[in-house]
């Protein structure tokens, strides 16, 4: 990845000035050029990243045409950007100051992209270092306008591919004339908003051990199954299907196939929907069950399907019991 230009407007919101910067972020600072490039690339791979279509009518989109085609430049779309932004947030129920990043880059797989950055100011405390006369003291002041640390997410972001406009985003509901919503899709960019891929396999979840509890199937084995498709399908782009999975979860049983494919309708879930392959393969590889009676075990979603490591036994009383298997060293942890 490269980031190409950079420059950061202020939306200050406590003195009502929207603050445009005359000149690009200077990357001959290492320090500058590192706080960019953490925070785009710590959003690449995010799996709550939702995804969205312009629409038509779309006026941001036609901004963006406008840079494709040379008769608007970086200069003048990061500050119509602010603009924008500044006359949308100004309608907040409790405005919040806030500095916007706006970057132009180039991904790992040589896309270009713009990506816009909302970073919301904090409040923090911070030492002042004086001279009286000779004298050097120190005095503790407050410092409203702390941007956020490169080891934290930013809250709201979106990303805009300049080859075909495909548009990812992650925003907050936020509360606009009483009203709310989503800034970044519904305001700024007018774009559709699909649910991103971390919260599709949730919600899949969710609704699987829904009917495993209705038809009295077992949950541990079910949820196991769900996080087993998940990872095999982890190098798959754009195929997680939330119905073919309730079909490979519940294979023998179609009542409980319907009935799943049923409540992910309800629900709006999508046909298909990409996700992030870390995610995929961290949340899918390992299952994590807690007992009553305080135990965590951790094993491979795949032993659920073998019983030669797991096994779970129902007592004549109703109770369970685990049995692990074939275990030549035990390590604390």
């Amino acid at each position: 990845m490269m980031i190409q230009q950079a420059v950061l407007h202020v939306l200050d919101f406590h003195t009502n000035a929207c603050i445009l910067s005359q000149k690009p972020l200077d990357f001959t600072n290492e320090t500058v050029y590192e706080y960019v490039d953490k925070q785009v690339s710590r959003v690449l791979h995010d799996p709550s990243r939702q995804t969205g279509v312009f629409y038509a009518t779309s006026h941001y989109q036609e901004l963006l045409q406008r840079y494709l085609a040379g008769t608007a430049d970086f200069a003048e779309v990061a500050s119509e950007t602010a603009k924008k932004l500044y006359d949308i947030l100004s309608l907040w129920d409790e405005p919040i100051s806030l500095d916007l990043l706006f970057v132009a880059f180039r991904d790992d797989h040589e896309e270009n992209r713009i990506g816009i950055f909302l970073l919301e100011n904090k409040t923090a405390y911070t030492h002042q270092i004086l001279d009286d006369e000779g004298s050097v003291y120190s005095k503790l002041i407050k410092h409203y306008a702390i941007l956020p640390n490169t080891t934290q997410k930013v809250d709201a972001y979106a990303i805009v591919g300049l080859h075909d406009l495909s548009v990812t985003f992650v925003d907050k509901k936020r509360r606009v004339n009483g009203e709310e919503l989503l800034i970044l899709p519904e305001r700024l960019l007018q774009c559709t908003a699909v649910i991103s891929g971390k919260e599709a396999v949730q919600k899949a979840n969710k609704i699987a051990l829904a009917v495993a509890d209705e038809f009295g199937a077992d949950p541990i084995r079910v949820l196991s199954k769900a996080k087993q498709y998940v990872a095999a399908n982890a190098e798959l782009p754009d195929e997680f299907s939330p119905r073919e999975m309730g079909t490979c979860v519940f294979a023998d049983s179609p009542p409980l196939q319907e009935a799943f494919s049923e409540q992910a309708a309800a629900a709006g879930l999508p046909e298909t929907v990409a996700v992030e392959e870390e995610y995929a393969r961290k949340t899918g590889t390992m299952h994590k069950i807690k007992t009553d009676t305080g135990i965590e075990i951790t094993f491979p979603s795949a032993y659920i399907e073998n019983t030669e490591f797991i096994q779970f036994i129902t007592n004549s009383d109703g109770t369970l019991s685990i049995e692990l298997k074939k275990i030549a060293k035990i390590m604390n942890k």
